[in-house]
């Protein structure tokens, strides 16, 4: 004789029970746990936002020059090894200076390899805080939102059919706070890897731009002056990284076509 089904605590009649590692078991120590990096990101974000944004400025660098410098001549290996470390904790913790933290890479190591070491910076800072989010609240947003109302749900659901074009348009565009283009892949569900390999192609062509600013910095300081970070707006920059930006939304515009016309 067969047993019926199984019924009880968190199980629904005709349903199988809830078998995900977490389900059922994320009381409120461990929710509270779950949450403590991007608690803690969240309070530093602040904190750094009051104490640290004008000490991490263009003056400070300007100030500092002749110093980081010889650092880095001293002490070559320890100083990239030093600056990506900041670099990362900046990203990781959405402080104030993220483009002040690529020119000083352009500065100290010119344009190559300063963009490799930046952009590789910025990548494992943003998958710090992308974890950090998924971990805390993005698996919890995600379900939800897949067994949320129609609306909700085909919001996901076109998400998911183009994650990667809008990954790498979020990155493209200018006009998208980096710290916006790291937590939002987080609330949807995306892949690690595919963040990752969508964030470190997508930043290069920006990060490009402000470090070979930075190259340049040594005529900015020698005559007193500041660098022109309005450069990235451009026609010369700006058309360039718009291109790859329709790129991108190509692929996405021809699936809404596509679908408006029931093909």
């Amino acid at each position: 004789m067969q047993d019926g089904p199984r019924t009880g605590p968190g199980t629904t009649p005709g349903r199988e029970p809830d078998t995900r590692p977490d389900a059922g078991t994320a009381g409120p120590g461990r929710g509270w746990l779950r949450r403590l990096p991007i608690l803690v990101i969240a309070v530093v974000a602040v904190l750094g936002a009051v104490l640290l944004r004008d000490w991490l400025s263009f003056e400070t660098l300007a100030q500092n020059r002749t110093r980081l410098l010889e650092f880095r001549d001293a002490n070559y290996l320890a100083c990239v090894l030093v600056f990506m470390a900041a670099y990362i904790a900046v990203v990781a913790f959405s402080l104030p200076g993220g483009t002040i933290a690529t020119l000083t890479g352009g500065f100290l190591f010119s344009t190559f390899p300063g963009v490799v070491f930046n952009v590789t910076a910025a990548t494992i800072g943003a998958t710090a805080i992308f974890l950090a989010a998924r971990w805390g609240l993005g698996d919890r947003l995600a379900r939800r939102m897949e067994a949320g109302d129609g609306l909700i749900r085909r919001i996901k659901a076109g998400i998911d059919e183009s994650q990667w074009e809008m990954l790498f348009l979020i990155r493209l565009v200018p006009a998208v706070p980096f710290f916006v283009a790291n937590l939002v892949p987080a609330f949807v569900a995306v892949p690690l890897w595919r963040f990752v390999v969508t964030t470190f192609l997508g930043i290069i062509p920006g990060t490009l731009v402000f470090t070979s600013v930075g190259a340049g910095l040594g005529a900015v300081f020698a005559s007193g002056g500041r660098p022109d970070l309005g450069i990235i707006f451009e026609p010369r920059v700006l058309l360039p990284i718009l291109g790859l930006c329709v790129l991108a939304a190509l692929p996405i515009l021809l699936k809404a076509l596509r679908g408006r016309k029931g093909l």
